[in-house]
Parts: C-alpha cells; structure tokens; sequence
C-alpha cells in the first residue's frame, strides 16, 4: 500500500467486487478511527456476475479500472495493489484444532501465534479433503480463530504469556478454484496486484459487529445482489460461517417480469420504492408508465418470505438449531421492506432485535467527502479494508509456470514449496539418471548407474534462481523440467572384477592373460557389451588349449 505525503498513515484500496457493482474505499487507520479518503461505486454495465461467481472476467476487470482511475483522480496518487473479499458461493467450512508443546516454559511471541495457526490451517486443508472427495479444487480464503489456549486454559490472547504448552481452535473457509481465480484474474486485467484477500462475512463483521459485541450470539446477513452470506458469533468469536444462492437480484427479475421492464430498470424501480411512494419508469415499449410502493411489495412478498426463511433456516442450523439472540443485516438487498421483520418472525425473536445496520456501526469511521450517506452498502465495503490491519488470511499468490499458486505465507516460502503447490513432478526439479543396469557378478548383485541429467532451469521474475530461492507475493515462477541422462553402459573389460589378470609361467616365460568371464553360461571377452539382467562369472583360470592358442 502507498505512503502518501498529504495523508497522515499509509492508504488501504479495498474493493468490494459485487454482483451489480463494484465499490472502490481508499482509506487508512488513524488509531482507533478509520478514514475514508474516498470512494467511487459503478454498476455492471452488463451482468457480468450472477450469484457472486464472475462471468465475464474482462469486462470485470474494466469496471476495476475505471473505479481504480477515478479513485486515482481523487486522491492524485497512482494505486497499485488492493485489498477484496470473495463471496461465499460453494462455501465450505472446517472446524479445527492445533497444540504446540515448548520444550520448556517460554514467552510466546507472534511467530510462535502464527505458527500455531498454520498448523491449524494446515489440519483443515488434510480434514477438508478427507471429508470432500471431489475434483473441484477449493482454497482456503480465510480463518477465524475461536479461541486460544495456554497450558489448556482459554486465554484471550496468547502474546507475551509464558506457556509450556499453546493451542487453539480454528474455523477454516474453503472456496472453489474458480470463484478466487476470476477475481484474481479481473484485478490482474485492471494492472493490480491483490494484497489481501478475505471472506465477504468476514469483511462485514468487522465493521457491523464490534468485538464487545461478539461476547453475544449475534446473526449477520449480508445480503448482496447474488448471494447472501451468513456468519454467527458468540462468546467472543465467529463460530459458523454459511451462504446462501439467493439475494437482490431475484427480486429485480420479479419486478423486470412484472413490469416488463430490463434489468436496469427493474433495479431503479426497486431502488426507487425505498423513498417514493409512486415510481415511473418506461417499459420496454418506450411507454411511461408508474407503480406504486405497495404494488411493488405486494409482488415482491413471496420472494421476501422466501429469503428470510431460507436466512432464518440457515442461521438455526449454523447455530445448533437455536435462533439467534439478535440478527443484523448489512448490503444493498437486505434493505428492502419487510425482510428483517420477516426473519425476526421465522426465528421467533423480537423484531426490534432484527435490524438493517449502517450508520449506527460506523461511528469510528469518518469521511473526509462530504455527503456519503452511511448506510448498510457500505458496511462490506470499509470492512474490506478494515480486514488488511487484521491480518486474518497469511495467504499469497504466485504464478508457477502459468498457474497461479495459493500458498500459505509464513514467511519462508520457496521456489520449492510453489512446485508441490503445484504438483510439479519432483523429479522434474532434479536431475536424472538415464536407465540402470541390473547384473550379478558371482553371485552379488551390482547396480550401474545411468549418466546424471541436466538440472532443472528456475526462473524467478526472470532472474536466475534455484529451489531454495525465496519467493514473495505474486512473483512470476518458470521452471524448465529437468533432463534425463544416458543410460548406464559398460564393455566387460571396464569392469573393476576384470582389473586384475591371471599371470602364467610356460617355458620359464612369464605371461600376463587377460581374465575371462562366463555371461549367462556363454564365455565372453572384454569387448562384450553388458546387458541388463546378465549373470556374470570371473574365471580366474585358463585352459591348455587356451594359452596354446
């Protein structure tokens, strides 16, 4: 991120990459406070994503790229690495531990915190794919750490304690390939580089609910145009994470069937209701035409008890088939009448304990633009950025020989580790030795090894590098497979068995004979070729008709 001159702390670029629109915050942390510097939102200009999953990639990545420069326009300052979150489509979530015993009583430190959460991470990738046998792969997209342990006692905070023993509990987010590699793909078109990537919910919660909160069981539905994603805290944690398919945009079909109106204008019409009694608009005859406030929710009705069923079925079950104490509902969908009294209804909770969220939850949020309305659609949005201090997912990418890589940074990634990442074969980074020959020599077996290949050529960002060359966030790795050698030969007189000769006294005459060999029965000289499997016998003698001849 960049230290500008003219703002008091280094700026944060977060984008919220949604299904209608994308919503650019460039801010920083002031203490306690956050400082909205400023902020640009485009809608799609086609539905370029449906359900939170990016459709069309390029046209993605030129509505980054317009946010990024206008909001460069603003700030007069050129941006070039940016914070997102990804929408919980297809999200799955493992619940893990991990314990780490001290030789002797020690003061843990921040390497020792993130090296147990590694390891956790770690647990929930192997438990992850035990449990989904599948061909989709899927990463890791962020964590939350439930609750910590020193010596087995829960602690708040492990830091600078004096502990022979850590641990902790851990629930793990697991996406599709495909969901994060599109959005990674659509920066990359928008000549960004991703710093920070985090689950949508989690971005939400940072801002929507504030960690004293969090001591109680609280639901949040952060209700988008494509998805709603769900998550639950309690005891001063996130406990469950959960999505589901449905959202605002189901509710713009009805009104674009209704009226018989495009996408666009369906949109502005339910947009429109939320402060106007009677709406105009012009269908798709080019006819003006009007609808009122309690036609609209008359026909949207159904649609809304369904969304808030399937939220408040959601949320039991995340919460061991209890309601929640109180529920708070954040993004552009949830606004629409009659959906938080709904909910409230389907779990059996006061309705006043259901409630969109907005200005209320931004009070240590200030902007230096005016006339920014704080209301729930910007609640993912600040949090986006909010999440970067956070540090809550220690992943990065690299691009391995045209594939990007996700890995788990813990600050001593190499070359190596990018290659089992990405099932590189490892005898790829090795040379090789040409095919062995397998023979017996009296009896023993004796191996001959095949010449050694050529290494293999490791590039990184275009420099020379090898396997143990270190490698950072979004470097470029090429790794040229390594060769094989010639195969093992060998004439029979190379052997060391052949080295010595048979000395024989005829006539008082001295004379050196080579040895002989016997190869699978047959007597052989020292030009024969050895083969593989060939049984060999030295002989160290020589027959009267041999030394005659």
């Amino acid at each position: 991120m960049s230290n500008l001159g003219n703002f008091e702390e280094p700026i944060i670029y977060g984008l919220d990459i949604g299904t209608r629109s994308i919503v650019g915050t460039v801010g920083y942390q002031q203490k306690d406070r956050f400082v909205v510097v400023a902020q640009v939102s485009k809608a799609h200009e086609t539905r370029a994503m449906i359900d939170g999953q990016i459709h069309d990639i390029l046209a993605v990545g030129r509505t980054i790229a317009e946010v990024t420069r206008e909001l460069e326009q603003k700030i007069s300052h050129k941006l070039e690495s940016v914070c997102i979150a990804a929408a919980g489509r297809v999200l799955k979530t493992v619940t893990t531990t991990a314990e780490h015993e001290f030789e002797e009583d020690k003061v843990v430190t921040e390497e020792d915190i993130l090296a147990l959460e590694a390891l956790a991470v770690e647990h929930a990738y192997e438990e992850f794919h035990k449990e989904n046998d599948t061909d989709m792969k899927f990463y890791c997209v962020g964590y939350s750490v439930m609750r910590y342990y020193m010596n087995h006692y829960p602690m708040g905070n492990l830091l600078d304690h004096k502990a022979k023993n850590i641990s902790l509990e851990l629930i793990a987010t697991f996406l599709p390939d495909d969901v994060v590699d599109g959005l990674y793909r659509a920066v990359d078109h928008a000549g960004l580089t991703v710093a920070n990537l985090t689950l949508e919910p989690i971005a939400a919660i940072e801002v929507a609910i504030p960690i004293m909160f969090r001591m109680l069981n609280i639901g949040l539905i952060d209700v988008g145009a494509g998805t709603s994603d769900i998550c639950i805290t309690k005891e001063g944690t996130i406990i469950a994470y959960g999505m589901l398919p449905i959202a605002g945009d189901g509710l713009t079909e009805i009104i674009a069937r209704h009226c018989l109106v495009d996408f666009d204008t369906a949109e502005e019409v339910k947009i429109g209701i939320e402060k106007n009694e009677i709406v105009e608009y012009k269908d798709i005859m080019g006819l003006p035409k009007t609808i009122k406030r309690e036609e609209v929710l008359e026909i949207l009705a159904p649609q809304i008890d369904k969304m808030a069923e399937e939220a408040a079925g959601k949320l039991l079950e995340l919460n061991g088939g209890k309601p929640v104490s109180a529920v708070f509902v954040v993004g552009g969908g949830g606004k629409i009448a009659g959906y938080t009294e709904k909910i409230a209804e389907k779990l059996g909770i006061p309705a006043e304990r259901c409630a969109v969220r907005g200005e209320d939850v931004m009070q240590k949020v200030d902007f230096m633009e005016r006339n920014i309305i704080k209301d729930s659609l910007l609640v993912t949005p600040i949090g986006i950025c909010l999440n970067y201090y956070q540090k809550s997912n220690n992943f990065i990418f690299v691009t391995f020989n045209n594939r990007r890589v996700r890995l788990y940074d813990n600050n001593k990634l190499t070359v190596i580790d990018a290659a089992i990442q990405a099932d590189f074969p490892n005898d790829g980074l090795f040379p090789k030795r040409g095919k062995a020959l397998n023979i017996t020599i009296d009896g023993r077996q004796r191996v001959i090894r095949g010449q050694s290949g050529e290494v293999a050529v490791i590039t990184v960002n275009g420099s020379n590098a090898d396997i143990h060359s270190p490698i950072r966030s979004n470097d470029v790795i090429e790794v040229a497979e390594s060769t094989a050698g010639a195969d093992a030969s060998v004439q029979l007189d190379k052997l060391l068995e052949m080295d010595a000769q048979i000395t024989v006294i005829v006539n008082d005459q001295r004379i050196e004979f080579p040895k002989l060999a016997s190869v699978n029965g047959t007597i052989q000289t020292g030009f024969y070729e050895v083969q593989d499997g060939d049984q060999i016998e030295m002989l160290n003698f020589y027959t009267i008709r041999q030394i005659t001849e």
